[in-house]
């Protein structure tokens, strides 16, 4: 069972669960804050994420992605191989919060069994948060709240930094999503010199 046939197995499973609508976006392969991806990523009332692990992964990475989807993601669940969450004893270390669908061959397909439903992170980051928008994205959220000034040549991390400060979490999330599901391409513009 490869990584390509779980991704395909739960890409089914979420579109079943979430539809295939305007108020949903799907993103394989979803950067944050420059050090990790998630491998899938869903985007309506909540920004949900998936980490993929079959047993033929190493789990070496999962601490850092652990830290990292914490504090950017409302719900992370891990979509592991069988192998891997019997030896590892159904997974200790990972969060309360975290859920866990344990994927298994059958015949032609895979079968995902959740076992712990994943629930809101309580490590959420503002500034994390903030930094999966663009440049040009976020300052455009600045000047809607006249926001912007002297701000126009600063680095994208200061301009993420002054929104986080600016909008409160529930707003700052949603505007995130709302951003994320508008992108018409997923491949970041090159930056303004």
């Amino acid at each position: 069972m490869r990584d390509a046939d779980i991704r395909s197995a739960l890409h089914a499973r979420l579109r079943s669960e979430h539809g295939s609508g305007v108020g949903t976006r799907y993103v394989d392969e979803l950067g944050l804050c420059g050090t990790v991806r998630v491998d899938v990523a869903v985007v309506n009332g909540t920004l949900s994420g998936y980490e993929l692990k079959s047993d033929r992964d190493t789990l070496r990475r999962l601490p850092t992605q652990i830290e990292y989807y914490s504090k950017v993601l409302d719900h992370a669940t891990l979509v592991v191989g069988e192998e891997h969450y019997v030896r590892t004893n159904g997974m200790p270390n990972l969060p309360l919060s975290w859920g866990i669908i344990v994927a298994s061959p059958r015949l032609s397909d895979v079968h995902l069994e959740e076992v712990r439903a994943a629930e809101m992170s309580e490590r959420l980051d503002p500034f994390a948060i903030a930094q999966l928008l663009w440049r040009d994205e976020v300052l455009s959220e600045l000047d809607e709240r006249d926001a912007a000034g002297g701000m126009r040549s600063k680095p994208r991390r200061l301009l993420s930094d002054r929104l986080a400060r600016l909008l409160e979490l529930d707003e700052l999330r949603s505007v995130v999503r709302e951003r994320l599901k508008a992108r018409a391409t997923w491949r970041q513009p090159p930056p303004h010199e």
